[in-house]
């Protein structure tokens, strides 16, 4: 039978956030750091009860174990995104392949932590994505007929949904946020590091080129500024301009 997660008494202006990790050594000590900010932690060494607990109580965040026993992380990080949820899930995992940290972030997580890791990075790492989720929160970027819903995740192009991979859309979401602005490869990369060490320029490039023909039916272009990066632009204003 599953258990639902552990809860602590907690300040009401706490940040709260649900841990899931079956390890009891490691939950306790990465449990007792997070305490130490102020903040309430639910824990459940199982991933079984997560997606009902993250549909039915207001989590700031979700730390996700990818080795759970019952389930796993990647089928409770699929049943959590499948059910709508855009809360912030950072994933722990003891395993060494990139193909298992890409697997994770493409199926929805936000960043991920190799074990064994400081608990000080771990905290940090918590503070960055909540105040990134807090930040895009009711937050909705537009251009052409494209729309990008950062709070769902979702985007559309007129009535039609765009789908878009984990990295397709922080590269696309970078770039609309600069919209009439140079932006080069190195920028880029800043702003999604922390998800792939291997992540380099020349992936920056493969994903900006799925991305022209997704977004060409919006009327929009990603054009390449030779030396200097690149600039999203409607392909009716970039003809005028030329003209």
């Amino acid at each position: 039978m599953s258990q639902r997660p552990k809860t602590v008494a907690q300040d009401s202006s706490a940040m709260h956030i649900l841990l899931a990790e079956d390890d009891p050594a490691l939950a306790e000590s990465t449990a007792r750091a997070l305490r130490s900010q102020g903040w309430a932690v639910d824990h459940t060494p199982r991933g079984e009860p997560v997606p009902g607990s993250v549909k039915t109580d207001p989590y700031d965040l979700l730390i996700l174990d990818i080795g759970l026993t019952g389930i796993d992380g990647f089928e409770t990080l699929r049943r959590v995104r499948d059910q709508g949820s855009t809360l912030p899930v950072l994933m722990l995992t003891a395993r060494d392949a990139i193909e298992d940290r890409v697997r994770g972030l493409e199926m929805g997580a936000d960043d991920y932590l190799v074990k064994p890791f400081a608990l000080a990075e771990l905290v940090a790492r918590v503070k960055v994505l909540t105040r990134r989720h807090q930040a895009r929160q009711g937050s909705v970027l537009a251009m052409g007929t494209l729309r990008m819903d950062l709070d769902a995740r979702r985007a559309w192009i007129g009535d039609q949904p765009l789908e878009l991979s984990a990295r397709e859309w922080a590269v696309l979401e970078y770039l609309l946020g600069r919209v009439g602005h140079v932006v080069g490869k190195e920028q880029i990369l800043q702003a999604i590091s922390g998800w792939d060490d291997a992540l380099s320029e020349n992936a920056v490039e493969v994903y900006v080129s799925r991305l022209r023909p997704k977004i060409e039916p919006a009327g929009l272009r990603i054009r390449a500024v030779r030396g200097f990066g690149y600039l999203v632009e409607e392909v009716d204003a970039a003809a005028g301009a030329a003209s």
